[in-house]
């Protein structure tokens, strides 16, 4: 029998940085994002005549063996699949090891910007979801992801990524300065979804960057109470509220604006988020005829998208092939994480 499941990876439209602590535990955050038809994907077949448990990371290329008897260390490039599979056996299988191999892939890389490594985790927590029938919910799913990556394994990073991945679609979400988190589902006009979606182009500048150290300077500004960055991120906060509003209303040019605005700020945020490469980039397809832009994600490198009227698409599209980058079309997606069984 072979489990599958795979979550979709997600473009963050307003109030990134504000889901990271400590800014979250001390004024809540606020982030509207959305998932697009890319996906991590997740595997579980069960070694019925051996007793080993092997992980495979098709991304990084890179294997692991044990014996049912072994002790896994957390550490390495398979860190994530052994996090996940020591959590869900202490936790939901009274600590009985299975033997098994749990692969995992991905559709962009490790550091894109598009929450690879938290939509990895989620897809591996569906797929243990559907092996031992443990009918968790979104909320769960996603809140167990975050554990795993942000505790378990002490990586840097906010909760939006397993949120949005769990639920999928177009999501407002709340994150209370009690760690309560609530997932709002925006419920859009279709003609709002196809003009964005004819009119965000998707730029991968080649460049994966390192969101931990992007993360760690933010964290820094933010226990410094350094001003301008505080400011920045009270500023991105208000701009994913005013970026629902100018969705749900199918207000276009409050949507640029919106954008130009998160952009400034986040880049005001900590000093790594934009560089060199990014600012020419960005100028480039500004100049083409790009109406705004930005990074998705911690910054740094990754994804970047470009709001682009369609007459300007060409030469924007143009404008950005100097840089031997990715140029891709933005398709949404409603549907969360699923899974399903092979015989």
């Amino acid at each position: 029998m072979i489990i599958r499941a795979r979550a979709p990876l997600r473009l963050g439209l307003a109030g990134g940085g504000t889901d990271v602590s400590p800014y979250s535990d001390e004024y809540g955050g606020l982030v509207l994002n959305t998932t697009i038809d890319r996906y991590a994907y997740a595997s579980i077949l069960i070694n019925k005549d051996t007793n080993q448990i092997k992980f495979f990371s098709s991304d990084k290329n890179s294997e692991e063996s044990y014996s049912i008897e072994e002790t896994m260390k957390l550490d390495g490039p398979t860190l994530l699949l052994k996090a996940t599979y020591l959590h869900i056996i202490k936790n939901f299988n009274n600590g009985n090891k299975i033997a098994l191999t749990l692969s995992t892939f991905c559709d962009s890389p490790p550091g894109s910007g598009l929450g690879t490594s938290s939509t990895l985790v989620v897809a591996m927590v569906e797929a243990f979801n559907c092996l031992l029938n443990l009918k968790l919910n979104n909320y769960q799913i996603a809140e167990i992801a975050h554990k795993i990556e942000r505790v378990e394994c002490n990586l840097l990073g906010g909760k939006q990524d397993q949120y949005s991945a769990s639920f999928g679609g177009f999501n407002f979400i709340e994150f209370n300065k009690s760690s309560k988190v609530i997932v709002n589902n925006l419920d859009l006009n279709p003609l709002v979804t196809q003009e964005l979606e004819a009119s965000l182009l998707l730029f991968f500048t080649g460049v994966s960057r390192d969101s931990d150290k992007i993360i760690l300077n933010q964290s820094k500004n933010m226990v410094n109470k350094d001003k301008q960055a505080m400011e920045a991120l009270h500023i991105i906060k208000n701009e994913a509220l005013n970026m629902k509003n100018k969705i749900l209303c199918g207000d276009f040019n409050g949507i640029i604006e919106s954008m130009k605005t998160g952009w400034i700020n986040k880049k005001k945020s900590a000093d790594v988020i934009s560089n060199p490469l990014i600012e020419e980039i960005y100028n480039n397809a500004m100049d083409a005829g790009a109406l705004a832009g930005k990074v998705s994600g911690a910054g740094g490198g990754g994804f970047m998208f470009f709001y682009v009227p369609i007459d300007k698409r060409k030469s924007v599209i143009e404008s950005l092939a100097q840089f031997n980058g990715e140029v891709s079309n933005t398709h949404f997606t409603n549907v969360g994480v699923k899974s399903w069984k092979l015989d």
